[in-house]
């Protein structure tokens, strides 16, 4: 990687030859902007791979490491995910598909307080982003997951999500011949029919394409000093510092350190106590834990917290500075994580706070909603107007 310019990186950042055909469903042979392609295997770029790893740099540090990536699916799998990604075939009455609840506008969340499932059916937690899984290790809010392909059977065959079975989806798809030659195209080692590991393959490899890093907080991270203005700098400061500790947990530059933390936060009125990652490790340290979410483009993604419970950033950061356990139920016992205390932030930073949290939106590298699909349905996709 030293051989890599920032001019270089930026000029590949910038490309965006990532297209298909779809009147006759021909996928792509470019990589997705972002990658590039080595071998016919697109292949994460980035000035974050000039860093070192955040053990040299300190929490928070700007120049630093992202984790490791996911990466080396071919152009014509991430496409292929692309169209399975907005397809109501993969669920059960077909009225649903990943993008019901992963909108793109919405920083591919779903802008409600709890998830929408089958049949109408209301979930009880709220539906994650998914900018960025590609660095990303533990998936679900309770962290039962360790790779996208299991984490997907999870909505795919939940009666109360997309209400699928795999029977059913390897039909649907072996059915199509649409789908038989773009599978073909995509695993050219496929033999007669599609597996279901080719369909969670594919969708992994659109997911992981979801990279959001060209933001004005990484243009300030990269050397550009005016990204950010005075206000924005003040509350990144706050941000960074032993008093607020937001780095600690929520660690630059995926701004999440993709560990369970307990943190207290209220009960829905209408829900019963989570008890969140102790139902998956047993360990009643965990008992009201969840992961730690990313705060890239978490100005897109109110309501926030696992169900909802603010509706705005200004109020999910006030929450942390009323106090240790405030909204803990009186008939809990938690072991809260000992980042959780009482900073006393004043009310200017909290504002400044929320000044720094918007300049982690970036929305650059979008992929193209797909106008026809395969299957020959009506792509599930809502405009931002519709809303």
């Amino acid at each position: 990687m030293k051989a890599i310019t920032f001019a270089a990186l930026f000029a590949l950042l910038a490309t965006n030859t990532f297209a298909a055909a779809e009147a006759d469903f021909v996928l792509a042979s470019d990589c997705p902007p972002g990658f590039q392609n080595v071998a016919q295997r697109c292949q994460w770029r980035s000035p974050y791979l000039l860093y070192e790893s955040l053990q040299n740099s300190g929490v928070g540090g700007l120049k630093t490491a992202m984790p490791k990536v996911r990466d080396g699916f071919s152009p014509q799998q991430i496409d292929l995910g692309r169209y399975l990604f907005f397809d109501p075939i993969l669920s059960g009455n077909q009225t649903q598909a990943c993008a019901s609840c992963h909108q793109p506008h919405l920083g591919f969340s779903d802008g409600q307080a709890r998830s929408t499932g089958a049949n109408g059916t209301r979930l009880n937690r709220s539906t994650p982003s998914l900018w960025n899984v590609a660095f990303m290790q533990r998936f679900f809010w309770d962290g039962r997951a360790h790779d996208l392909e299991i984490q997907m059977q999870g909505p795919l065959y939940d009666p109360k999500e997309m209400a699928a079975t795999p029977a059913q989806l390897l039909q649907r798809l072996n059915d199509s011949e649409n789908y038989r030659r773009l599978f073909r195209e995509a695993f050219p080692q496929m033999e007669n029919r599609i597996e279901l590991d080719q369909l969670y393959q594919a969708l992994a490899a659109f997911e992981s394409s979801l990279v959001s890093l060209n933001s004005r907080y990484d243009w300030y991270a990269h050397g550009y000093a005016q990204a950010l203005s005075a206000n924005e700098i003040e509350g990144m400061n706050v941000f960074r510092s032993f008093v607020a500790r937001c780095a600690e947990c929520h660690t630059p530059p995926l701004f999440s350190n993709q560990q369970i933390a307990v943190i207290g936060v209220p009960t829905p009125s209408d829900l019963p106590f989570d008890i969140g990652a102790e139902a998956i490790s047993k360990e009643k340290t965990q008992r009201g834990g969840f992961k730690v979410p990313s705060l890239r483009n978490i100005s897109k993604t109110a309501p926030y917290m696992h169900a909802g419970q603010f509706n705005n950033l200004r109020d999910t950061v006030q929450f942390y500075t009323k106090g240790r356990g405030h909204a803990v139920p009186a008939d809990q016992q938690l072991t809260l994580h000992w980042h959780i205390w009482e900073p006393n932030l004043s009310e200017q930073e909290i504002d400044r706070l929320v000044d720094f949290l918007q300049t982690l939106t970036d929305e650059s590298f979008m992929p193209r909603v797909p106008e026809q699909l395969p299957s020959g349905l009506a792509p599930i996709y809502q405009m931002p107007s519709q809303q």
